[in-house]
């Protein structure tokens, strides 16, 4: 029977370097029974040679040579089969007769060779045996007349020199391929096991890697716009302390508020981190790695629903008048609940959007426009040219704020445009699915 390369691998050295044998201990048996079969031939030879005239080392030597055919049954089984037929009218070799058989029918031999070789073998058996008999029969007057007992014994001792043999061969064949197969399946099962570990580590790593470009991007959303309105009344509160005092307290208490809205913020969505941490931690140490998926979409989840939502655009641009920025809010459509992903998205595109204009163009005139529709709702942010009487609040700039919108409008289904205007401005708009279509 052949054996799986990985099986042949894990047999080590003892399964090589002895030509068609796997196995010392094949080598030790075949050699063995070869021995067996040499020794009964030359005893069998004797007889033979008595039989045939034939001087008795002739006999010896031709038995010894027929029974030593054995040696190779695993290598050519039908050579020595077809030697045992052959020995047949000799009546030798009934061991290498009954291992021939065995050996054939366990080997990946077709079963039709096999059937028709059985069926040689059979019919000599019965042939010698059935001649013997007769001879021995008719030298007695006693079974002269009963022509059923040669015909039947004769029948009874081929089946017994061929059946056995056959069958347990082809039993033993069957459980060797049925082992092999199993073990290939195991093989198969253990490299697909592997294959799926790893694409569940792949799974896990590009969760957490999204779920840091989560976190990155509400991080640079609450504080980029809080702190740039900041910045912006901080400085507005530097100009005007020396000549309007009451404007300068109002200026104060608008950075303070701004100042406790983004501690607020910040505050929530680390409640949110915290409140996912332990079983981020449990994942990673007794959870399968694919549980880090679903725990960093939890977490998701529950940072969208507590995030804001589309209605409290009017107070984003009430947050940037107040800071100076001559901006203008216009709506069309009616306004309807969308899911909480697509609110918090629109609100966040617009966000960055006035931050931006603080940043790049302050005392820039701006348009916030929303547009509802009837499976999309739109937004733009346009500005015009920087006014060069107005003083540059100093604001540093990352250079992730496009990147962050593009992505989270992106992950939604929807479309996202910006660039500059013809007027020297800058316009930024987007377009999303009603429902969302991560």
């Amino acid at each position: 029977m052949t054996t799986t390369g990985a099986y042949r691998e894990a047999a080590g050295t003892t399964t090589r370097g002895y030509w068609w044998w796997e196995r010392r201990r094949g080598v030790a048996l075949d050699v063995g029974l070869a021995l067996l079969s040499a020794l009964e031939c030359a005893l069998e030879g004797v007889e033979f040679a008595g039989d045939t005239g034939l001087p008795v080392p002739v006999g010896v030597v031709f038995g010894l040579l027929a029974g030593a055919v054995l040696v190779v049954r695993r290598r050519w089984p039908i050579a020595v089969v077809l030697v045992s037929i052959a020995t047949t009218p000799a009546e030798m070799g009934f061991l290498m007769g009954l291992v021939g058989l065995y050996t054939l029918a366990a080997s990946d031999v077709p079963r039709r060779i096999t059937a028709v070789l059985m069926g040689m073998s059979f019919a000599g058996t019965f042939i010698v045996t059935y001649v013997r008999l007769r001879q021995s029969v008719s030298a007695q007057a006693d079974f002269g007349r009963d022509d059923w007992y040669v015909p039947l014994l004769s029948l009874f001792m081929s089946l017994g020199l061929t059946a056995p043999p056959v069958l347990f061969g082809l039993y033993i064949g069957a459980r060797r391929r049925l082992m092999e197969s199993l073990r290939e399946r195991a093989d198969s099962l253990e490299r697909e096991l592997s294959l799926l570990a790893d694409r569940a580590e792949e799974r896990a790593e590009w969760a957490r890697r999204e779920e840091r470009h989560r976190i990155a991007r509400e991080m640079h959303d609450v504080v980029a716009h809080r702190v740039s309105l900041m910045v912006v009344h901080a400085a507005a509160l530097q100009a005007v302390a020396p000549k309007d005092p009451a404007k300068a307290v109002r200026n104060a208490a608008l950075v303070g508020d701004m100042g406790r809205q983004a501690l607020t913020e910040l505050r929530e969505m680390l409640g949110v981190l915290r409140s996912g941490e332990p079983a981020a931690v449990r994942s990673a140490a007794q959870v399968p790695l694919a549980a880090v998926g679903q725990a960093a979409a939890a977490a998701a989840a529950a940072a969208v629903e507590d995030g804001p939502r589309l209605h409290e655009v009017e107070i984003l641009v009430g947050e940037s008048r107040e800071a100076g920025m001559t901006v203008e809010l216009s709506v069309d459509g009616e306004a309807r609940p969308y899911a909480p992903e697509v609110e918090q998205t629109a609100y966040r595109v617009v966000q960055e959007a006035l931050t931006n204009v603080h940043k790049h163009a302050a005392g820039a005139r701006t348009w916030v426009r929303l547009a509802h529709r009837g499976s999309e709702v739109a937004m733009q942010v346009e500005n015009g040219p920087s006014d060069a009487t107005t003083a540059d609040a100093g604001l540093p700039s990352g250079g992730n704020g496009l990147v962050g919108m593009r992505e989270r409008v992106l992950g939604l289904g929807g479309v996202f445009v910006s660039g500059p205007t013809d007027a020297g401005g800058f316009r930024v708009s987007a377009v999303l699915p009603a429902q969302g279509t991560a």
